[in-house]
């Protein structure tokens, strides 16, 4: 497999790092500080990337939290694959770009009243609103906050997001929510970001939940007990699969497409990952 890596894919890797270090379409660059900026008027880039004609609902223009969280860990994964061939020059250079990357997201990104991240920075700019993107921060394979913050992040987003179903998309106390995800299409998209619940956010969830609580066996019985709500739902919408996603206000009706990839594969990865494969919510 290592051979493969270095054969066919490292060469591009490589190359797409450097794309992301220049300069590439719709204003995606590093800038000086070592975290990567996003975005242009009217394109909506990240996963939020609902748009009703041409409003964007939630832009987040500048530097959104998770994309720091994804640019971070691929800078340490090639500073891994760089060691692994012996590629010294670019072991170096990925590890120092990885090393001013984390310290500037901890300087601009936490948000200290709060005791979580801000959700995006731009320029001067920090947009507060409480999402559940900065899971990404913590769950990630390659974390970017000291533990205490990690731990904060985590409790703030159990607080404020978590549902039996995934977490909520904007905290119900913000005056842009929107709890139930219906009517037209111009009203679906307006909301799908403004307080839907996604199931698929509750894989990366459990996961920094465990790295901050630790594997225990206390630890694993709250995972599943989160995990066991999606039993009952197997039969509520599409038989035998997991919706897109939830309405935000109880009962949390679901929503979307009544059979979604991203839906099955986190929950099938972060059972997996606790060992209860064989009792499985989602089979």
């Amino acid at each position: 497999m290592t051979n493969s890596i270095r054969e066919y894919f490292y060469d591009t890797l490589t190359d797409i790092i450097d794309w992301h270090v220049r300069g590439t379409r719709y204003g995606i660059k590093v800038d000086a500080d070592g975290l990567l900026a996003t975005g242009e008027p009217g394109m909506p880039l990240t996963w939020m990337n609902a748009r009703v004609g041409n409003w964007v609902v939630t832009p987040r223009y500048g530097k959104p939290v998770e994309i720091q969280a994804l640019w971070y860990n691929a800078l340490r994964i090639m500073e891994h694959l760089a060691q692994t061939f012996g590629d010294t020059a670019n072991q170096q250079r990925y590890g120092m770009l990885a090393a001013q990357t984390r310290a500037s997201f901890n300087e601009v990104f936490w948000h200290e009243a709060a005791h979580c991240l801000y959700d995006v920075v731009n320029g001067t700019e920090r947009d507060g609103a409480m999402r559940p993107n900065q899971i990404f921060a913590v769950s990630l394979p390659y974390p970017m906050l000291p533990d205490v913050r990690a731990q904060n992040v985590v409790a703030a987003v159990e607080r404020d997001l978590l549902t039996p179903y995934g977490l909520r998309s904007l905290a119900s106390y913000d005056p842009q929510y929107r709890g139930c995800c219906t009517g037209d299409a111009a009203s679906r998209y307006s909301s799908s970001h403004q307080g839907t619940v996604w199931a698929w956010l509750m894989g990366p969830f459990i996961t920094a939940y465990l790295k901050v609580q630790g594997a225990t066996s206390q630890g694993r019985q709250q995972a599943a007990q989160w995990l066991s709500g999606f039993r009952r739902h197997l039969s509520d919408a599409g038989l035998g699969h997991v919706s897109e996603s939830f309405d935000g206000d109880p009962p949390h009706q679901p929503r979307g497409c009544i059979a979604q990839a991203r839906s099955v594969a986190e929950l099938l990865r972060v059972t997996a990952a606790l060992g209860l494969l064989g009792t499985s919510p989602v089979k």
